[in-house]
């Protein structure tokens, strides 16, 4: 009786990408704000931290793949994983090792600053994005990805990119170079986030995003 309603458990139906799945979106944002809260309390070394999550994303890439392979073994981690997991990822890669990834790689890649910043947008701009385009979404701009998803997306990235600046800049750059850059860091976030519809965007907004930011930090000064 015990193992039917384990079985039963494995067919719950997933989140479909059109629905909110609004733990999944807890997660996400608890997720990020523990890991940039432990970074910065912990005062973890910048290069030591993007190594251990590129670990982890081939930690967690291994296990998808074993269960992607092994019935037993999705037996055993399909009902754990299914409250966070869309049904397009049941039979493929989850989000986390994405995420791992991104966040790590960008930590190698990037200048401190512009790491967080883009680890930011990642954390909060594409739950919102997500939550505005799934709820008000109208108009359709890329593939699901909608006018109003992007644009909740740049606000949450530019008022990200404001407060950050004005508070990690130390009075270095004056306030027309910290609202520049805020605003055009704002636009290269939401398109980092509209635009990725091919690859997980938990990879490539941050990877995205850190490469606009170094490039438009080297005109702005900002950092």
């Amino acid at each position: 009786m015990r193992f039917t309603s384990f079985l039963e458990n494995i067919n719950t139906p997933f989140a479909l990408r059109s629905e909110m799945h609004i733990l999944r979106k807890f997660w996400h944002v608890g997720t990020g704000i523990t890991g940039l809260v432990v970074y910065h309390a912990a005062r973890v070394d910048q290069m030591h931290m993007g190594k251990f999550l590129l670990l982890l994303s081939l930690c967690t890439f291994l296990i998808d793949t074993l269960r992607l392979r092994s019935a037993l073994i999705k037996r055993i981690m399909i009902p754990i994983m299914s409250p966070f997991m869309r049904d397009c990822e049941r039979e493929s890669y989850s989000g986390l090792p994405f995420y791992a990834l991104g966040v790590g790689l960008s930590l190698l890649i990037y200048e401190e600053k512009i790491a967080v910043l883009s680890i930011m947008f990642l954390v909060f701009s594409d739950p919102i994005s997500s939550y505005f385009g799934i709820k008000f979404g109208k108009d359709k701009l890329v593939g699901n990805k909608s006018l109003q998803g992007t644009m909740a997306g740049f606000v949450t990235c530019y008022f990200l990119a404001l407060f950050y600046s004005l508070s990690s800049a130390g009075g270095v750059a004056d306030s027309f170079n910290i609202l520049a850059f805020s605003l055009i860091g704002a636009l290269i976030g939401a398109a980092a986030e509209l635009f990725s519809t091919r690859v997980d965007d938990n990879l490539t907004i941050p990877l995205f995003s850190g490469l606009g930011l170094t490039l438009i930090n080297l005109f702005f000064k900002v950092f």
